[in-house]
């Protein structure tokens, strides 16, 4: 996989948008075309003001590319995705309906000791305080988290940006501010992890922990749970006043889902190897499931410092 996947975002966009020779060529509404190749696309987010035809569709889903459309404050409301041609979804999807409980648990445990990590990780990149606490929370985790400290520690981790912050509110489509920025961060983000569950030949919908019956990627919720935290280090290093219509906080936003994760690459390639890796523990390939944590610091921060 590429380290160079692109995002293109349309969700500001009026015009029209059709199909061409291994590309789609992108019209605004003053008649200005370009043509754009999709050979390295991975996400494209769709908005209310643009037209397209179902060529367009064909062209972006024939390769793998996963369209999120999106109501007029940026926020997905439903998508378009290619049907996996893993030569295993079969026994994967099968496999993952037959998890035991314990197993499940365990990887959840995994997953959610992995997150803090990168929390904690985050609170000392930053020079915030606290990542002493989290890093032992994270040690405390057991199989399921019965003690919910997945819940404890976002309490004691959101407490150290309340004064860029205020309150961690998600998914309430604010214009402006951390929690727009933080929101369109875990879009992208969401939509990079759709993707390697598809191509992994999973089921999205059955998760590990989340079961919302009308969440159609519940697993893909779980699995980008550790990859929260290297978005959250970009956005709460912008200013307070950030918004995701600005085009340089857009870009530095997609560019955070697509950083360099750990030495096993960026963050869709470390997904896309997450979402294989759980394919194996499901089917009993491996008995446990190793999950990676965020560490930076970004060199995204670093740049921004240095500019």
């Amino acid at each position: 996989m590429s380290s160079q996947w692109r995002v293109l975002d349309f969700t500001s966009f009026e015009g029209k948008i059709h199909s061409d020779d291994g590309a789609i060529v992108v019209v605004n509404s003053d008649g200005v075309s370009q043509r754009v190749s999709v050979a390295d696309v991975a996400v494209v987010l769709i908005g209310m003001k643009v037209s397209f035809s179902a060529a367009v569709l064909h062209r972006l889903t024939d390769k793998d590319i996963a369209v999120l459309f999106c109501d007029w404050r940026g926020v997905p409301e439903s998508g378009a995705f290619s049907w996996s041609e893993h030569t295993r979804v079969g026994a994967r999807h099968k496999a993952q309906l037959e998890l035991s409980l314990p197993r499940r648990k365990n990887a959840w445990g995994r997953i959610v000791r992995a997150k803090i990590q990168g929390q904690a990780a985050v609170l000392r990149n930053l020079n915030r305080p606290g990542a002493q606490e989290l890093e032992h929370i994270a040690g405390q985790v057991r199989s399921g988290d019965p003690s919910n400290l997945e819940g404890q520690a976002a309490r004691i981790y959101w407490s150290k940006f309340s004064d860029t912050l205020g309150k961690r509110t998600p998914g309430i489509g604010a214009l402006f501010g951390p929690n727009s920025c933080l929101d369109y961060g875990y879009t992208i983000l969401r939509g990079h992890g759709i993707r390697a569950v598809l191509a992994a030949g999973l089921g999205p919908a059955n998760g590990v922990f989340h079961r919302g019956r009308s969440n159609m990627f519940n697993l893909v919720d779980d699995l980008i749970e550790p990859f929260r935290p290297c978005i959250d280090e970009i956005a709460m290093f912008l200013p307070a006043d950030a918004t995701p219509s600005d085009r340089s906080v857009k870009k530095r936003l997609v560019a955070a889902a697509m950083q360099t994760f750990n030495d096993a690459g960026s963050v869709p390639r470390v997904l896309l190897d997450l979402a294989q890796q759980y394919g194996r523990y499901v089917e009993g390939d491996i008995e446990k499931l190793p999950v990676p944590s965020w560490q930076g610091p970004s060199a995204l921060n670093t740049d921004l410092k240095n500019a």
